[in-house]
């Protein structure tokens, strides 16, 4: 990924320019999708309409999450087994098991 580590400062994460940007992106085409879906159902749109864009939203935000993981992995997690911090395993193990 871009430039230094993302856990020089703690539990702070650099990203990079280029991730960050395409991040936020996907967060507003969510952010959009959502408020959407709340007109959908303030407007009592068709069950079934609804519940393809809910599902459209968990696609996309489980997209977000994906590429949040890949960067954490090639970073984070790679600087801190190098730096002979194992407990990182437990850590991506849990978050890995809330993603699923």
């Amino acid at each position: 990924m871009e430039g230094k580590s993302c856990c020089e400062s703690g539990k702070h994460t650099y990203r990079g320019e280029k991730l960050t940007k395409s991040l936020i992106s996907r967060i507003n085409r969510v952010e959009g999708q959502i408020r959407g879906i709340r007109g959908m159902v303030e407007s009592n749109v068709y069950c079934d309409d609804i519940l393809n864009q809910i599902s459209a939203a968990r696609a996309a935000l489980d997209s977000i999450s994906r590429l949040i993981l890949e960067n954490h992995m090639h970073t984070c997690v790679i600087d801190k087994i190098r730096a002979g911090d194992d407990k990182i395993v437990d850590e991506l193990m849990t978050t890995i098991k809330r993603m699923l």
